[in-house]
This record gives C-alpha cells, structure tokens and sequence, in this order.
C-alpha cells in the first residue's frame, strides 16, 4: 500500500466518513467544507485525482463524486484502529488508576464505539453465570441495624441493611459471621435447602431471626444480577442513514433502545450459546428483533473469567461497513477483557 501524506490522508478520511453518513459520491465541495483542512476546491480536487489514481477511491459516474475503493477503506479502518487502540490504552490506564466502577467503564466503551462506528451500540454489563456466595460480613450499624456485605462469585459486592429485633453485641455478631461463612460459603442460592437453614437457625438460637433475614438478603442480592444492565449509544446515528430514518422505522429503533427489553432477547440469544465467545451477524429477519429487520446487527461476546460473560452489539444498516464493525469489535473485546482483569502481582 502506498503511504499517503497528512493532507491525503485528511481528504480520504472526510470521502469515506461524508460517505458512511450519507451514501452518495461524494465531491471537492463537500470535503472543502470540513474546517479543519482549509483547502480549496481545486486543491482537493487534485488531491482527490491523485488518490483515485493510487486507487484509494473510485468515480462511479462519469460527473459524479467518489466513493471509498476497498483499498480506501482498509486504509481507514487500519488508520482507526490505531486511534481506537490508543484510545482503549488511555481508557484502561484510567479505570486501573482512578476508578473501579464498572458501569462508568461500560459506559465510556459503549459511547466511544458509536463515535468510531457511527452506528447505534451496546453493551451489557456482565452476567455471572452461577452466583456463589463467596463471604458474607455482619457488622452493626446501631441498636436497630446491622449491615451485611454480601461477595458472591465475580466479587461483587452487595450492601444490605438488616432490621434488629433486639441489640447484639460485638461477640456475638463475631459468632454469627463465622457460623454464616463456615456453612455458606462457595453453596449457590439454590443448594441452600431447608436443612442447611434448619442447622443454622438452631445453631444461631435467639438470633435465628437475623438468620433468615440474611438468607432473604443473599437470595435478594442474586436476584438482582438476573437483572441485566444494557448500556446504549448513538441511538440517533439511525438517522444519518435514509433506508433507516423514516419516522416508523426510527421511531421503532429509538424505541428498542429505550426500553432495552428487546435487546435483551438479542443478548439472551447471544449467550445462550455456551460455545460462543466470538462474532455472530444477524442480517435483516435473522434477528431476534422484529423492529431491526431492516437492519444489520452484529455482535460480540467477552468474558471476565469466573463465569462472566458479556455482549457487545452494533445495529446499523445493511449496507454497514463489515470490515470495520468487525475489526472494532474484535480490538474492543480484547482490550475489554483485560480492562478488568488485574495487573500481575496485584489483586
């Protein structure tokens, strides 16, 4: 491939992002109104002569603008992502040193996909697949409270307050911990049965009732994972394609990403493949979703290690650069998977 200079490289990438947003050839007027390259019509339109002569774009009519070749396009998905992967770097540095919260990394990596793709994504927040309880700690807030932070497996932690019907004290709450952790620890909510609870009431004697408050408090804390978090971006994307913008077809698609509910037959479908940890396309009538027919959807699955798995999905329409959905979603799931896997030595 011919290396192009920085004003080459400019001018190709406003042909084939003016393109992706609209579908038409694509001529000197329309780039020289790009403000950040300050050229004049006739200078762009010997750059553009030079870059259909090295075959980076194509004239399809003979007084029509140009349009990307595929060597235009690999030139530019090669070109973004460098820039995603540098972008995915400062992103991880960020989260290692400044934040452990998930949802803000889910968030950044879902929005920063709409802007390099501009179609509409998403991205689910992982789904722990079995919900073992891996420590659970008693500690009393005041006479009429106790606090009980419950790990399960994943190590998430869930913070629940406790109702007391009477006061306990510090040795007390100590014997209760251990009594909890020793029985508790590594069972699934579902192998809790009614001996497990039966021995720990009788064990816990006057405080059998903290005990059941602690077991509706676990069994409320998986629960709640069975919930599953979908982040979105770029909803408003659909409008830059006309095949899409029509008021009932958009209408329906910003719907679906409001509500989230049918995206979630999208991810359910997605990993309800146990052996799929790679892409899947879904083109027209081959998704879930009856509002996407129109659409193209593609989608990836990442894992975090301990059962946890989550998806990434980009809807956009069918005439969606492939070849650049897909590089991105492959860089993007590498670099997520080790978002939040620690740095050796570290935990």
């Amino acid at each position: 491939m011919s290396a192009l200079d920085e004003r080459k490289t400019k001018i190709l990438k406003a042909i084939i992002q003016t393109y992706l947003e609209t579908g038409e050839p694509v001529g000197s007027r329309t780039i020289s109104k790009y403000t950040d390259l300050n050229l004049s019509s006739a200078t762009i339109r010997n750059e553009m002569s030079d870059l259909e002569e090295l075959g980076y774009i194509i004239q399809p009519h003979t007084s029509a603008g140009r349009i990307p070749s595929d060597k235009g396009y690999r030139f530019y998905v090669d070109e973004l992502m460098e820039e995603k992967d540098r972008e995915v770097s400062e992103m991880k540095n960020f989260v290692i040193e400044r934040t452990e919260k998930m949802e803000h990394v889910l968030k950044q990596v879902v929005k920063m996909l709409a802007v390099n793709t501009n179609y509409a994504t998403m991205i689910t927040a992982p789904q722990y697949q079995h919900g073992k309880l891996k420590f659970i700690q008693l500690s009393a807030v005041d006479a009429e409270q106790m606090l009980a932070v419950i790990v399960l497996e994943g190590n998430i932690v869930k913070n629940k307050i406790i109702r007391l019907e009477q006061q306990i004290d510090t040795e007390e709450v100590l014997k209760l911990n251990l009594l909890l952790n020793t029985t508790l620890n590594g069972l699934a909510v579902n192998e809790i049965n009614l001996a497990i609870i039966t021995k720990l009431k009788e064990q816990a004697g006057i405080y059998s009732d903290i005990i059941t408050r602690v077991l509706d408090a676990i069994a409320e804390s998986v629960g709640e994972d069975e919930n599953l978090e979908i982040y979105t971006s770029g909803a408003t994307n659909i409008f830059k394609y006309p095949e899409l913008s029509d008021s009932t077809r958009a209408s329906e698609l910003i719907s679906a990403f409001e509500e989230k509910k049918l995206l979630a037959e999208l991810v359910n479908d997605t990993l309800s493949d146990e052996e799929n940890t790679g892409i899947q396309v879904y083109i027209g009538n081959e998704t879930p979703i009856q509002t996407m027919k129109d659409c193209s959807v593609v989608t990836a699955t990442y894992e975090l290690g301990e059962g946890m798995k989550g998806t990434i999905g980009i809807i956009g329409p069918k005439r969606m650069d492939y070849e650049n959905v897909m590089v991105n979603l492959k860089t993007l799931k590498t670099q997520l998977d080790g978002i939040f896997k620690s740095p050796p030595g570290k935990q």
